[in-house]
């Protein structure tokens, strides 16, 4: 497929000039979606004057973008390893799914395998268009790091979107987590007020040792005491990246499995014990509660009963 950026197709939108390539393919027919448009660019299957386009390349009188025909074929909808992503809750406004382990919430530099704002768009759900012209992350209002699981929530609509947005800053939606930790955690309740940033000499961690810090408050309160670790159900107060993980580590008492900011595989697990529970909001068109719960999934179970029979964690 062959498409010109001549003085005909400038004169009937004149709009294409300076407009990002990206944004472009999006709205051909044969793309579809800016889901697959960065999927195309990703993959260096856009030719812009004969080499591979970057997604940020602006459209000029003269240019040819170039696609090769296998790549516009229609695309079997994808699912990853695990097969469909659970819904929790759904309606017109909002959809909260539980994220498996091991998938990225939306496309970054660097990430190959789908991602979940991928699998839900391909899967025929439509969320709300994002207005960041580097980063696709259509309907997204919080994230998850890759290896968390559970509940997670997406806007259908740009209103939906920015409520859910203000009740987490208003801190009026919730968030719980469970986490498994080592040691016994001395209080059975406690408060972790320590701002964080990216950390001074590892900027692809997180820690309190940062030029730029950013409050950040995690609660906790200890679910069970098991013969070397702790369950505790956690609920944030504000939403930093890696924040419960970086909180524990300051507190002695990492998460089980963490490779980042712990001691790594531990109880069979090939990824941290965090899983995010249970999500409460107010709706953001009727205003009504809602709840969405995600069961403890298999991985972790089987952890926690390795940890609840005092095996060893290594």
């Amino acid at each position: 497929m062959r498409i010109e950026i001549d003085e005909a197709s400038v004169a009937e939108d004149p709009s294409l000039l300076g407009r990002r390539i990206d944004q472009f393919l999006a709205g051909v027919d044969r793309v579809g979606s800016r889901a697959r448009a960065e999927r195309l660019l990703r993959d260096s299957l856009v030719l812009l004057n004969g080499a591979p386009a970057a997604k940020s390349a602006r459209l000029k009188r003269g240019d040819v973008i170039e696609l090769d025909e296998a790549s516009l074929a229609d695309p079997p909808k994808r699912t990853y390893r695990g097969g469909a992503v659970p819904v929790l809750y759904e309606d017109d406004e909002v959809v909260v799914v539980d994220k498996p382990a091991g998938m990225v919430v939306h496309p970054a530099p660097g990430t190959k395998a789908i991602t979940l704002v991928e699998l839900l768009t391909d899967s025929g759900v439509s969320l709300a268009p994002n207005e960041d012209p580097e980063m696709f992350r259509p309907g997204v209002v919080h994230r998850l790091d890759k290896d968390t699981s559970g509940a997670i929530m997406f806007a259908k609509t740009p209103e939906a979107h920015r409520v859910l947005q203000e009740e987490l800053r208003d801190r009026t939606a919730k968030r719980e987590y469970l986490a498994l930790v080592q040691g016994h955690v001395p209080s059975r309740a406690g408060r972790i007020e320590a701002p964080i940033g990216r950390d001074i000499r590892d900027h692809s961690r997180r820690s309190l040792d940062t030029d730029v810090p950013k409050d950040a408050v995690t609660h906790f309160v200890v679910q069970e005491i098991l013969p070397s670790t702790t369950l505790l159900r956690l609920r944030l107060e504000t939403g930093r990246t890696h924040q419960i993980r970086v909180h524990l580590q300051a507190i002695e008492h990492q998460v089980i499995g963490d490779t980042l900011y712990g001691e790594g595989p531990a109880f069979g697990l090939s990824r941290q014990f965090l899983h995010a529970a249970r999500l409460t909001f107010k709706h953001p068109l009727s205003g009504e509660p809602v709840e969405a719960a995600s069961p403890l999934p298999d991985d972790l179970q089987a952890a926690l009963g390795e940890a609840r029979r005092g095996a060893s964690d290594r």
